[in-house]
């Protein structure tokens, strides 16, 4: 399955989160650290929520960029 991942620059290094997992996070200096450490922390998150006996949550967030004129 595939998430969406929102990648935000904040003052000295990068955060990230995943619209349809919340909770699910993770900070690095740089776009591509911050995304690995994302990917860690999902699998993580999943297997918790597997340990308990919750449902994995379906992936549905969409990105689009606009333009204004």
């Amino acid at each position: 399955m595939d998430y969406m991942a929102v990648i935000e620059k904040t003052g000295d290094n990068f955060s990230a989160y995943l619209p349809d997992v919340p909770g699910c996070v993770a900070t690095g200096d740089t776009p591509e650290e911050t995304l690995k450490l994302l990917s860690e922390a999902l699998k993580l998150h999943f297997q918790g929520l597997t340990e308990d006996g919750s449902p994995l949550p379906e992936p549905s967030a969409r990105s689009q960029y606009i333009s204004i004129s």
